[in-house]
Order: C-alpha cells, then structure tokens, then sequence
C-alpha cells in the first residue's frame, strides 16, 4: 500500500513539473527530457512503470485537443520516448552504478549517457513523425540536429543539479559563497549580455562569449556545483538575450556553443572537486603519517632509554664485580705474598728459595692480571683523572705505546656538560677502538680527535679515531666484530651516530653524540668548540 501510493506520488509529480517544463522550454533547450533521464537515472527500477504512467498520462492531457492526430499517431507519439530513454539509462546505469560526479570519469558517463538518450529519442521521434505523415519544410537533418541538442542540453542543464541535491547536497557556507560569487560576477555578465543582445549580430556574440567567464570561474571555485548552476544561469541569459533580439536565425550555433561550454565547465568542476579531494586525502595521509612518526619516536626514545638503562645496569655490574675482585681477591693476594715474604728465611735455610721465588713471580703476574681485569671491568683512571687526561695519558696511551704505535691525542672543548654515562660510553668507544687497532691493523699511529661544544641547543660530542694500517679484514666471528656491534650498541642506546670507512690506507671511524639540551645550556664551551663540533 505504502509503496503504490509512493508511486502515485511520484507519477503525479513526474507529470505535473514535466508539464511545468514543457511550457518553459525554448527551441535551445528542451527541459522535459533532462527530467525524464534524471528521474530515470536516479528512481529505483520498481517506480519506472509509475514514471512511465506519468509521462502518457501528461501526453493524453497536452494531446486531447488534438484531434487530427488519430488513435494511431498518439500512442506513437505518446509511448516511444520515455521507453527509448529508459533503455538508454538502464545500459548507463549498469555502466555507472555511483551515480555521483566526484570525478571527470562520471561526468564522462553522464555526458555520454545524455548525447545518447538525446540521439535515440530524437530518432525515434523522427520514427513517428514519419509514420503519422507529419511533413515539414525543413530539412530532416537540421532538424535532428536541432532536436538532439535541445534534449542533450535539457539533460545537461537538469540532471547534474538533480544528482548534487540528492547525493551531496551543498553546506550553508556554500551556499553563501554560491550567492556572494553570483551577486559579484555572474549578474554582471548576464546584464552585459542582455545590454548587448540587440545590438550588431558581433558585439552579441561577443557577449555570449563573455558568459564563458564566470562559468570557468564557477567552476574553478566551486567544482562541479558551481559549474552546474552558473550553466543554468547562463544558458537561460543566452536564450532570453535571444529571444529580446528576437534572432532565432541560428539556433544551431547557439546550442552548439552551450552544448560545448556546458561539458567543458562540467568536466572542469569535476577535475577542481578531484583534485581537492585527492589533496585532502594526501593531506589526511601526511597526518596519519606524522601520527605515526611520532609514535615510532616515541618508541625509539622509549628503546634508547631501555638501551641506556641496560648499559647503565651492566657498568654498574662491573663496577660491583671490580669492587670484589679488588677487595677479596686483591687483599688475598696481598695476604699470600706476605706469608712467602715471612716464610722467604725459613725456605732459604731449608734450600727452597727458589720456590718462594717462583711463589713471588707467580704472585705478580695474578696482580698484573688482576689489574688489567680491574681495568677493563670498570676504568678507575675515568674517576681519578677525569675524561681528557684518562684517554690523553691513560691505559689507552700505554697499550697502544707496548705494542709500538705512535699515540696522538687531540681533545677540545669544555667536557663538563658530559654526563657519565656517555663518559663512559666514549671512553670505551676508544678503548675498543685501540685494541682493534692493535690487535687486527698492523698500524704505525693512531689518532684521536674529540670536540665538544654546543650545536643547536644541545652539546655535541664528535669522536675522529683513525689509524693507518691496513683496514678491517674478513675475519672470523669474534675477532674485532663483537667490539664493533658493542661500539654501535653504545651509540645507538645514546641517541647518537657512527660511522666506520676501512680500507687499506687504514680505518677510520667517526662518532657524534649529542646530549639533552638542558645539559647544552649548562655548558660554557667556548665558540671555537662550537664551529669544530658542527
């Protein structure tokens, strides 16, 4: 029951605003046949026998006083178009299920949907004029022409707003803008083309011409919503200015020039609104994509902290571990070799010297190793001299001076702002750096350069260690390759870089820290340190 007297609703509509059309429809554009394809287009399929019943219903009304017509010429010329039109709409349709026009490709599809229905309704037309007997002095293709143009710009004109009020209907604030342009360029050019439409044939086509302006600028500014309605407007100017001049000589040229401004503004609008929309995704992505950068930041941070909590943990480990070798098992020692001093007389008088000398010896090289362990767990040379004179004079000087490598050693910049872990970061970046060197490289120098200073808001650390043997070669797993991962792990858990360049002119491996920028601002590292760093 609902759905019937839907349908009714729909079938009186449908004739009652085709009737209203028809009666406003000019020889440029016919009205009536862009309502029959966009109700077509837009009703769901149920309703057409009611869109159908509408149009012969609004037929036999106009047709009744008509009465040379014959039963035969009015039902042929009541019942073909609307069933040529639908089997247009129904292919379009099935061609084009979005029915939107956010794009050029659907205004493709609408343009060429409409030339079309146009053509075949006007042919069917002819179909019927000929078969009524229906003669006419002008030619039969001037006429088709004339009657596919006015149907084509019909639909033109009338579907794209059908379309955009019932599936994206404008804002307030568009509509506001809509009004304003109009009010600013639209009318203007409409009064131009009515104060010139009775004069000299050119000056009138100069003015048609001009119409072009604000439909491009309609267009341009408001998509295809703007180029729907300013073509509206224009084409009525372009018909009224017409029909003042009363020069309907060439209507052909006139619907030409509609036809052909009505697609191209059309096609322009759907290309701005694309374009628009292409860019408020890429701009939607750009923010999902920043989002996700700071998350990975976040994490980033969140794993460096993690990293250098770790490292933290493990000097800290060592440093234990220092503490009770140094107090357990260095105090024992010390004990063993008191009691081999106390008992040296007794093993001498027994003939045992000898053993309380291999005793001694033994006892040396425990405190040797001892030593070197105690250094390598935990760099006591850092808290008694400090970081400069630490890598300038400390272990790294002696290891590198036994194994008869040239040692220098360039060190500029305040290194008060270093914190300690990064201290102890650096001190064994160059620790390790050395022993691969005298391990693996086969060198004659080796070089240090470090600078300190402010750079951006944050102190800077930059570490140059190079030597001059002969590079890193292929070695097997464990030989030099743990302490780079160890080296890079370092860097890394502080937020810093490495760089590593080996070769056979030697190794070089460049290191950057930089440390919060609260700790820059303590710093009162001079402007030479400065330029070095950066």
């Amino acid at each position: 029951m609902l759905f019937a007297m839907r349908g009714l609703a729909l079938a009186a509509g449908y004739g009652g605003g085709w009737w209203l059309l028809w009666r406003m429809s000019e020889l440029y554009w016919f009205l009536p046949a862009g309502l029959r394809f966009g109700v077509l287009l837009l009703a769901p399929y149920r309703y057409w026998p009611f869109v159908f019943a509408g149009e012969w219903a609004t037929f036999a009304l106009m047709n009744a006083g008509i009465p040379w017509l014959g039963p035969l010429g009015f039902v042929l010329d009541t019942f073909p178009h609307v069933l040529v039109c639908a089997v247009v709409v129904r292919a379009l349709r099935g061609a084009w299920p979005r029915t939107r026009l956010d794009d050029p490709e659907d205004v493709v599809h609408l343009l060429v949907g409409a030339l079309l229905a146009a053509v075949a309704v006007t042919a069917a037309n002819a179909v019927v004029l000929q078969v009524v007997g229906i003669k006419d002095d002008t030619p039969l293709t001037y006429t088709l022409l004339t009657f596919s143009l006015g149907d084509y710009l019909g639909i033109m004109l009338l579907v794209p707003l059908m379309i955009l009020l019932l599936r994206a209907r404008p804002t307030r604030s568009q509509l506001r803008s809509l009004l304003r342009h109009a009010l600013l360029l639209l009318l203007p050019s409409i009064a131009l083309l009515f104060a010139l439409a009775d004069t000299e044939p050119s000056l009138a086509q100069y003015a048609r011409t001009l119409m072009l302006v604000p439909v491009v600028y309609f267009a341009f500014r408001h998509g295809v919503r703007g180029a729907a309605l300013a073509m509206l407007a224009a084409s009525i100017a372009v018909t009224a200015g017409a029909g003042m001049a009363q020069r309907a000589d060439a209507p052909v040229e006139a619907q030409m020039f509609l036809a052909v401004a009505g697609a191209a503004s059309l096609l322009l609008g759907a290309a701005i609104e694309a374009l628009r929309a292409s860019g408020e995704r890429l701009a939607l992505q750009n923010a999902r994509l920043e989002g996700t950068n700071v998350r990975l930041d976040q994490l980033a941070q969140s794993l460096r902290e993690v990293a250098r909590r770790n490292l933290r943990l493990e000097e800290e480990e060592r440093r234990s571990l220092a503490a009770e070798l140094h107090d357990e098992l260095g105090q024992n020692l010390t004990a063993i070799q008191t009691r081999v001093k106390l008992a040296h007389e007794r093993l001498h008088a027994a003939g045992l010297s000898d053993v309380a000398t291999s005793i001694n010896d033994i006892l040396a090289t425990m405190r040797r190793t001892v030593r070197s362990l105690l250094n390598t767990l935990r760099p006591s040379v850092l808290d008694e001299f400090g970081l400069y004179r630490a890598l300038a004079e400390g272990p790294v000087r002696d290891m590198l001076a036994t194994a008869g490598i040239a040692y220098t050693a360039q060190l500029r910049g305040d290194p008060t702002p270093i914190d300690d872990d990064t201290r102890t970061a650096i001190y064994r970046i160059v620790q390790e750096a050395a022993t691969n060197t005298v391990r693996h490289a086969r060198a004659r120098s080796f070089v240090l350069r470090m600078r300190v200073g402010p750079h951006g808001g944050r102190t800077v650390v930059l570490l140059d260690l190079s030597d001059d043997g002969i590079g890193l070669p292929d070695a097997p797993p464990g030989a030099g390759r743990y302490g780079l991962q160890g080296m890079r792990d370092r860097v890394l858990a502080l937020d810093g870089a490495i760089r590593i360049r080996t070769g056979p002119a030697g190794t070089r491996l460049r290191v950057l820290l930089r440390l919060p920028a609260r700790e820059a601002e303590a710093s009162g590292a001079p402007a030479e340190a400065e330029t070095e760093a950066a």
